[in-house]
């Protein structure tokens, strides 16, 4: 039996970087749109083209590069956006603009200020805008699931003639539940007279921890595309997670009349990839990409898996990307050969200079580690990926003395502004100690939200990965930072957030002003 085609729509780079500090430079976002590619996503959102200038570049950059997959923008329905979203699209072999309004009372009344129809007139105008720029356009109803379905089947019977490829139901605000949902996209499906001529999608959030099963719900009633993040990365509580869509309809065949092209072996290397890039560590229990998804603790399942694996495992490690990670390379091992790996892996260092930095600091590690695996060179790459031209804030010297019953004390030079500076702080750990060495320097003044530390491979030997989550004035960042050494590597994250704040970007949120 021939299966229909489960569209597979990323938006870890857009929605997914919406996650308080989880703001990601345009090489990151390159090298995980590369790996969405060879994971065979078939659209990948790559930005909000408009929210800044560093979002135009990236989405643009990602646009001129991959080749696989359809690129995407979302642009809110004004002709500003939609005009920037169709310049940053222009080389892309496939592109696609991603246009949306708010269809619920409660965002129509306080957010827009519009009545229906005055909603109905905008999202007409700018799905018509965009298929003048662009043949495939997407329109969401924003806040869909708390919409009145009657204005639902009004709203999208006239984006579909106004030109919409695709119309994208959204749980904005994570409401729904399964039935509740898989009615709602069921009824838009029969009612909307021209529901033929479009592909109706499915964007769930995770507020109530049903994104996925809303988003299965609603492939069960007819829905052929689901808006997806790599870890359920997202705003808020996440969205629905890309992983556990693809290997639950990978794995109940039985009842889903649809597949995915997803290459499932990509999936845990893709996953480590952004957990490295935004500092989310990926909880241990985690479903398909958790450290624990096929481990097996009680004595009964271990006797029953060694016998038969489908006993208690319901899918193979195997089969999305688990047990293939293998040591690259040593310290024996050339500049060439670090070289092609990186290009493999999605991350080719453009200029010499680069290349040698990088070199250098593989060399460095590899006389700490005796394996050098593809995570730790991912760590690397992100944890030098700023030249120092780019960094206000550089460790220098770092010197930790922690001793059973005796006060910690850090002593710290870090060059500012190209200026060497000094401290020496007591804390209540090593750790504090540090982080109140580097703060007597600069006097941020910045609260710390989140300190988190995750291993990045197996041993002892293994680097640490820690990131530092700062706010200030209502702006927050994550710093990262990675080394063998977990004091240096927590020096190097709080610094590496402070460089952040230093940057002093900033984007817009697709929804922090009205259409």
């Amino acid at each position: 039996m021939n299966k229909e085609r489960l569209i597979i729509f990323d938006t870890t780079l857009r929605d997914g970087e919406q996650s308080p500090g989880a703001t990601m430079d345009q090489d990151e976002k390159l090298r995980i749109a590369k790996a969405l590619e060879r994971m065979r996503v078939d659209v990948i959102e790559a930005g909000f083209a408009i929210a800044s200038q560093g979002d135009f570049e990236a989405v643009k950059a990602i646009a001129d590069t991959v080749r696989e997959s359809t690129i995407c923008s979302l642009a809110r329905a004004k002709a500003e956006d939609i005009d920037r979203a169709a310049e940053a699209l222009a080389g892309a072999e496939s592109g696609r603009i991603h246009t949306f309004l708010a269809t619920s009372p409660i965002h129509m009344e306080h957010k827009l200020r519009m009545t229906p129809d005055q909603v109905v007139e905008n999202a007409v105008a700018a799905v018509k805008h965009a298929r003048n720029r662009i043949d495939d356009v997407e329109f969401s109803c924003e806040d869909a699931g708390r919409s009145e379905l009657d204005f639902l089947c009004r709203i999208v019977e006239a984006a579909i003639d106004a030109g919409a490829r695709t119309i994208n139901i959204p749980d904005t605000v994570g409401y729904n539940i399964p039935e509740q949902f898989a009615h709602t996209i069921r009824s838009l499906l029969e009612r909307v007279p021209n529901a033929d001529k479009a592909v109706f999608s499915v964007h769930c959030h995770n507020d109530l921890g049903l994104a996925v099963a809303n988003s299965l719900a609603a492939v069960q009633a007819g829905a052929r595309q689901v808006e997806c993040t790599i870890n359920g990365l997202g705003e808020r509580a996440g969205n629905a997670s890309l992983e556990e869509i693809v290997m639950a309809v990978r794995t109940r065949q039985d009842l889903f009349p649809v597949d995915t092209g997803i290459n499932t072996r990509e999936i845990v290397p893709a996953s480590k990839l952004v957990s490295t890039i935004t500092g989310f560590p990926v909880q241990p229990n985690k479903a398909i990409v958790g450290a624990n998804a096929f481990a097996h603790e009680s004595g009964i399942h271990q006797d029953g898996v060694l016998k038969h694996r489908e006993t208690y495992e319901i899918m193979s490690a195997e089969d999305v990307g688990w047990h293939t990670n293998r040591m690259v390379l040593g310290k024996h091992s050339g500049r060439a050969a670090f070289r092609a790996r990186l290009e493999e892996l999605g991350i080719p260092l453009g200029s010499d200079a680069s290349l040698n930095i990088a070199f250098q600091r593989f060399k460095d590690l590899a006389d700490k580690k005796h394996e050098v695996f593809d995570e730790d060179l991912q760590a690397l790459v992100s944890d030098t990926r700023q030249t120092a031209e780019q960094e206000r804030y550089q460790l220098v010297v770092l010197e930790v003395t922690s001793c059973t019953g005796e006060t910690p004390k850090a002593r710290i030079v870090i060059n500012v502004d190209g200026e060497e500076r000094e401290a020496t702080a007591a804390g209540a750990g090593p750790v504090d100690a540090t982080f109140k060495a580097i703060e007597s320097l600069v006097q941020s003044n910045c609260s710390m939200s989140l300190y988190s530390v995750n291993a990045i491979t197996s041993g002892t030997d293994s680097q640490g990965e820690v990131t530092v989550r700062l706010e200030k004035g209502g702006r927050i960042v994550n710093g990262h930072g990675a080394d063998t050494d977990i004091i240096s590597a927590s020096a190097k994250a709080y610094l590496n957030a402070l460089n952040h704040f230093a940057s002093g970007l900033q984007r817009a949120h697709p929804q922090a002003a009205d259409v």
